[in-house]
């Protein structure tokens, strides 16, 4: 998670929201990393998540990476959740949940969904207090 407030902070100076994900393969090495990059790229789908999926995929040279585990500093929102489901990611290790857009037990649960052929593992809650400062720090300074 340290990382993953590393790669939050960056974004945060490139005016980004500060959101950092990375990917872990199943030894716990770093396959896949990101911070938000939205507005940056003018890319709706340049979430933390997504960019560490996608770098994640490439380095393994596949769309599945089971075994693997997405750490995030916020709550992931529906599409990135539902990306890790398709990515069929074993667990999510999150920091701030997110009471507004999250997507694995606070607003909605897409990755636990009984409905869904894949359930990923949620771990909420890790460096809490950390990964809410960033954000709340970056919205008080432009609201």
């Amino acid at each position: 998670m340290r990382r993953a407030l590393e790669l939050a902070a960056a974004a945060g100076e490139r005016g980004e929201i500060p959101v950092g994900a990375l990917v872990l393969d199943p030894d716990g090495a770093v396959v896949g990393e990101g911070g938000n990059t939205r507005e940056g790229e003018a890319d709706p789908t340049g979430h933390a998540e997504m960019t560490a999926l996608r770098q994640a995929a490439r380095s393994l040279r596949t769309s599945r990476l089971d075994g693997c585990t997405l750490v995030v500093t916020l709550e992931p929102c529906p599409m990135c959740a539902g990306a890790s489901v398709l990515a069929r990611l074993d667990r999510v290790v999150l920091g701030a949940w997110d009471p507004k857009t999250g997507a694995c037990g606070s607003v909605w649960d897409v990755v636990r969904d009984r409905r869904s052929p894949h359930r990923v593992e949620v771990v909420g809650g890790v460096l809490e207090e950390e990964c809410s400062r960033l954000l709340v720090d970056f919205f008080s300074q432009r609201r």
